[in-house]
């Protein structure tokens, strides 16, 4: 095992040999991004820079003294020339031979691996992600484009033939492209969910207008760039920026935008579903988090579950669309449990996150700051916080999101702090009697992304699999309760208030929703 070995880092895998090879690169990485911080991006459409907009600030949660970069705010006539540039090059690249587009693809793919730690590192001063959070999305980012390929390779282009109704007769299914599709990303993985939306979109046929979040916009960039110098054809993918409000009318209005696929908030998310297809129907695909449980049940692995719990929880500082909101512990083992967690919190290392052995980083703006406030004072006053609920403030806390990992107990079941999605490392426990009344809880919620049970009891496991009204479930998962999906090994799918189509990414259906069937008949 070499010094310069290199290997791959995920969620919830890590090789230790090639470590100290791995954080020499990964500090150089840093330091040669923060060297270029401050300078002012351009809008690509059709691959030429557009400027000349008021602009906003791109700053860093870790500290607000820190500009990443200066943006465009993008107008509503700005994405009108994004779509029709999209629309302009629409027949070219769904013309090309899937084979053809594979390999400009698969180059894409290619290039996150080649350019993997200074996008990681981008990711840790500009979302607040440790530096293994940051290099998972990293990976992840280029394993969703080679999955999302290998998909179209192995349908063969999406093309099958049919029976027929008489010997003079050739019938075929054909999946063909939609067109042009919005492709709008969160900050949280501001590169795989990018790389992942967009994969599918293009590995489709279809051509894109890209916009990432506001909060993360260079990482954003950055999966234009490789996009660009992989070989996509001017016009085929589109990059803007600015408030989603300038955008909105345009989106619900615009007859060229054929599709839309969107990773955020439920309340941004059931928006844009009510409002994009009020002329006529269009695909729609939505994301939108959860309120993911776990369950500790009597049968448990109780320092498995402690762990897991805590990864889940307070990774990322609880800004997973899949984190771990709430546990539901039996109270056979509740007080052994909340000892041990407790314990566990309290070793979290917080601080700037580029930094190799910090753990938990900043939340990612002064909303999300506001918000872990007010739930901490209604915990004081209706729960009980057990570990965490304070804001730091001192040295160079002070500059940035910094918060403490939280856990919070005493509240009523149907409070509703077990079903609001906070996006936060905030935690609340409640005891129960029996795994049933658990499973119960869980299920009372709107949302349906992930959940996840630690029981050492095969009936347990099963009666768990069998009743949640969940998308993702993981069993006995210490490197996280709830959270860890990875391309072709967990189909990241949400239920009811978590996703629009029961298909989910990471998957094996992903990309025949970019495509909508036809049928060829001919008479010989």
């Amino acid at each position: 095992m070499g010094k310069n070995k290199e290997f791959k880092v995920t969620y919830t895998t890590l090789d230790p040999s090639g470590l100290e090879a791995f954080h020499e690169k990964y500090d150089q990485a840093v330091q040669n991004v923060r060297s270029r911080l401050g300078q002012s991006y351009p809008i690509y459409i059709a691959g030429k820079k557009n400027t000349g907009f008021e602009e906003f600030k791109d700053i860093s949660p870790t500290n607000t003294e820190i500009v990443v970069g200066h943006f465009q705010k993008g107008t509503a006539d700005v994405l009108i020339e994004a779509v029709d540039a999209a629309h302009g090059a629409f027949k070219a690249w769904r013309d090309m031979d899937y084979r053809e587009r594979l390999k400009i693809i698969r180059r894409a793919a290619d290039l996150i691996s080649e350019r993997k730690y200074e996008l990681a590192a981008i990711m840790s001063i500009e979302a607040g992600k440790s530096r293994f959070e940051s290099m998972g999305d990293v990976e992840e980012s280029a394993d969703l484009i080679r999955y999302y390929c290998l998909q179209m390779e192995e349908a063969k282009g999406f093309v099958r033939s049919m029976g027929r109704l008489s010997s003079n007769e050739e019938t075929k299914s054909v999946l063909k492209p939609f067109g042009v599709w919005m492709v709008i990303s969160p900050f949280n993985f501001p590169l795989a969910l990018a790389a992942g939306m967009s994969a599918g979109v293009l590995v489709a046929g279809n051509t894109a207008v890209y916009k990432p979040s506001s909060d993360t916009p260079l990482s954003g960039l950055k999966l234009y760039d490789i996009y660009r110098d992989a070989g996509i054809p001017e016009g085929v993918f589109n990059f803007i920026t600015g408030p989603g409000g300038n955008f909105q009318d345009v989106i619900f209005q615009n007859k060229k935008i054929s599709g839309l696929v969107f990773t955020g908030s439920s309340e941004v998310g059931l928006k844009i579903y009510n409002g994009f297809s009020l002329q006529y129907v269009r695909p729609c695909l939505l994301e939108m988090g959860g309120k993911n449980p776990a369950i500790v049940t009597a049968n448990a692995d109780i320092d498995q579950a402690a762990e897991g719990v805590m990864k889940s929880a307070y990774g990322l500082s609880g800004q997973k669309c899949s984190a771990c909101s709430r546990v539901y512990v039996h109270k056979k083992v509740e007080t052994e449990f909340l000892d041990k967690l407790i314990a566990q919190i309290r070793q979290i290392k917080i601080g700037d996150p580029a930094e190799r052995d910090v753990y938990m980083g900043p939340i990612i703006n002064q909303s999300a700051m506001e918000t872990f406030k007010a739930w901490a004072d209604i915990s004081r006053k209706e729960g009980k916080i057990l570990t965490g609920g304070s804001v730091l403030t001192e040295g160079t806390y002070g500059k940035g999101y910094f918060v403490e990992p939280t856990l919070v107990t005493g509240f009523p079941k149907d409070h509703r702090i077990f079903h609001e999605e906070l996006f936060l490392p905030f935690l609340v426990e409640a005891p129960v009697d029996s795994l049933e009344e658990a499973v119960t809880e869980c299920n009372k919620v709107n949302y349906g992304l992930t959940a996840g049970i630690f029981s050492r009891d095969e009936r347990e496991l099963q009666y768990f699999f069998n009743e949640i009204e969940t998308g993702v479930l993981y069993a006995n998962r210490r490197s996280g309760a709830t959270t860890g999906a990875w391309p072709g090994v967990q189909s990241f799918c949400g239920w009811k208030k978590s996703g629009s189509t029961g298909k989910g990414g990471c998957g094996p259906y992903y990309v025949q929703q970019f495509m909508r069937e036809q049928s060829h008949t001919v008479m010989k």
